[in-house]
């Protein structure tokens, strides 16, 4: 698929060197090992969602910036590589081949349905393989921001603190993303669906 980013690990090293910051202290802020943290920069392990996340939070940039791939390249911390109408000479319209896609642990895969940063907002379709989770156990995340979910097909788990909720084809979602959290695919078919963060940067 035209965009994919096969080395996210690439870009998470890039973030953290700009932001002057060694494996070790990355790991110790967000609570992994300093070795985890390697191997998702060595491209030897994908991230589940909970860990993407907490990288890029900590890191303070946007998940545009991990999107972002050859055709859309930006300097490290954020500035145009190409000049500043790289900002503002893109196609509104995006088709499902131009899609710039992650697909992270745990059986998730994220497609971005922007063709650029959009300020404060994730804009994705989402999809939960079978078996596939938020995070690679049961544990729960939390981050900055609000949360906005519309399932296309299959049967989505949402836990919120103590609450549990099944979600199915035609139903949505909203809640605060500072709420502990873990989404996981219910049934026996992958799980579509379309996905807004809005002020994941705080």
């Amino acid at each position: 698929m035209a965009g994919e980013l096969e080395d996210i690990g690439t870009r998470i090293r890039e973030e953290r060197e700009h932001v002057g910051i060694s494996q070790r202290e990355l790991a110790r802020r967000i609570g992994l090992s300093a070795s985890m943290i390697s191997q998702l920069e060595s491209g030897q392990s994908k991230p589940s969602v909970s860990t993407l996340y907490a990288i890029v939070t900590e890191l303070g940039v946007s998940l545009d910036d991990v999107f972002r791939g050859s055709d859309g390249h930006m300097a490290v911390g954020g500035s145009s590589a190409a000049g500043s109408s790289e900002t503002t000479d893109h196609d509104p319209v995006v088709r499902p081949e131009e899609r710039h896609v992650i697909d992270l642990a745990s059986g998730v895969r994220w497609e971005r349905l922007t063709s650029h940063q959009h300020e404060d907002v994730d804009f994705l379709h989402v999809i939960y393989d079978v078996g596939g989770s938020s995070t690679g156990d049961t544990t729960m995340m939390r981050h900055p921001g609000r949360e906005y979910g519309y399932i296309l097909s299959g049967f989505l788990g949402v836990q919120l603190g103590f609450e549990e909720h099944k979600l199915g084809p035609g139903d949505s979602i909203a809640f605060d993303s500072t709420q502990p959290h873990r989404l996981w695919n219910l049934g026996e078919d992958p799980v579509h669906g379309i996905w807004f963060v809005v002020g994941r940067e705080g």
